[in-house]
């Protein structure tokens, strides 16, 4: 067995932003292990994201690096992808992971609520992407956009957050037009995988569980691993949005 088998995303450079923790940090470890070097984008939590690339590093010497950046001001956006390029020569794929959620309930929205939810959702993975055509141009590369269920069905109580993903999932596909052929653009949209850090009650979850065809909640190895097939094993798919989420989307 050759080792771009064993390691089928070796020599390429991997960004995911809101890389430090929960998801962001599981496709990163994932794209890590099948070889790719990654650069951990991060807002705030600089402990997680430092900490994480230790261990990575420690499973391959200089293989991970931390970046830092805030995804709203609009003037840090090229300069993270110019700094995500120069760290290993090259760009391979961008995972737009980073995002901000909370409800908004209509008659309590505020212009703050539109432009953070529109900013981290829909807009910076819009400017990433413009400033990192080029050099994922040149490596034939990929862009994963993290969309959502609700960016399809709408959420109670999340009309930003659910418009917001809504407009990702229809630049994911924008996108892949305007890029191709030479780079790929697909979207992951995830159902009951991690609650929020602010938990719903137990009833909530219960309901969201049963809600689910496969009866079960889901981890953030799952979404890892699709992104890993997208990256790895999907040459042919573009332009479309895959559903992680046991069934959800059309269980309820």
């Amino acid at each position: 067995m050759s080792q771009q088998t064993l390691k089928p995303l070796a020599g390429q450079a991997v960004l995911v932003t809101g890389a430090a923790r929960r998801v962001g940090a599981a496709i990163a470890c994932t794209l890590h292990g099948a070889g790719a070097n990654v650069l951990l984008h991060y807002r705030t939590s600089a402990a997680a994201a430092a900490s994480l690339a230790g261990a990575l590093n420690d499973v391959r010497a200089h293989s991970a690096r931390t970046l830092q950046a805030d995804l709203l001001d609009m003037n840090q956006l090229a300069p993270l992808i110019d700094a995500a390029v120069g760290a290993f020569g090259r760009l391979d794929i961008l995972v737009n992971n980073a995002s901000t959620f909370y409800p908004t309930p209509v008659g309590a929205i505020t212009a703050h609520d539109w432009d953070d939810l529109m900013g981290t959702n829909v807009k910076a993975p819009l400017f990433l992407s413009q400033a990192a055509a080029p050099a994922l141009r040149k490596a034939g590369g990929l862009i994963i956009n993290l969309v959502d269920i609700h960016g399809l069905r709408p959420l109670k109580r999340f009309a930003v957050y659910s418009t917001a993903k809504a407009a990702l999932a229809m630049l994911t596909r924008s996108l892949a037009r305007e890029l191709a052929p030479e780079v790929r653009v697909n979207g992951i949209a995830p159902g009951p995988i991690l609650w929020p850090e602010d938990a719903p009650d137990p009833e909530t979850k219960a309901k969201v569980i049963s809600q689910t065809l496969l009866q079960r909640q889901g981890s953030p190895h799952d979404v890892a691993r699709t992104a890993l097939f997208l990256a790895a094993e999907a040459p042919y798919i573009t332009g479309q949005v895959l559903a992680v989420d046991g069934g959800r989307s059309v269980g309820w």
